[in-house]
C-alpha cells in the first residue's frame, strides 16, 4: 500500500512503495544474465586455410623418399640430401597445410629415416607422417 492509517496527529503517513523497484531490478537482473557472453567448451578445431590466389596447382601430397645407397626422391624426382631442406622450403612455401610424407626402402637404416625427418621438421613442416615400404604412395 502507498499509505497507512495511523492514531497519530496528522492522521496520514507517507511510506514509499517498493514493489515496482524490486520488479524493476528482478527484470534487470534476468537480462544481465541473458545477455553476459558465455565462455565457449568445445573441441580445438583447425580450419583449412585457402591457398594464396596467384599460387599454382601443386600435387596434394608430397612423398620423400628415402632410398638405398643415400638417394632421395621428392615426389619421383631425384633429389640429394644438401638441397632437400631448400627444395622443400620452396614447395611449402604457398601451401596453407604444410604435411609431408616419408617413405623408406627396408634395408634404409632408421637414422636416415630420423635424419630425413629432421630435416622437414627444421623446414617448417608441421605435420609428417610415415609411409611403410610395403605400402603405396598416396
Amino acid at each position: 500500500m502507498g499509505m497507512s492509517v495511523s492514531s497519530g496527529k496528522s492522521g496520514f503517513v507517507a511510506e514509499p512503495n517498493v514493489v515496482p523497484l524490486i520488479d524493476v531490478l528482478l527484470v534487470l537482473i534476468i537480462i544481465f544474465m541473458v545477455i553476459t557472453p558465455r565462455t565457449s567448451t568445445g573441441l580445438h578445431t583447425q580450419v583449412p586455410q585457402p591457398a594464396p590466389r596467384n599460387a599454382q596447382p601443386q600435387p596434394a601430397t608430397i612423398v620423400v623418399q628415402v632410398l638405398a645407397n643415400d638417394q632421395l626422391k621428392i615426389n619421383e624426382e631425384p633429389s640429394d640430401w644438401d638441397s632437400l631442406g631448400s627444395r622443400l622450403a620452396d614447395i611449402f612455401k604457398t601451401r596453407a597445410e604444410k604435411v609431408a610424407f616419408v617413405k623408406g626402402d627396408q634395408d634404409v637404416p632408421f637414422a636416415e629415416m630420423a635424419r630425413a625427418l629432421d630435416i622437414m621438421r627444421g623446414v617448417g613442416i608441421e605435420h609428417v607422417g610415415l609411409i611403410t615400404p610395403g605400402a603405396t604412395v598416396p
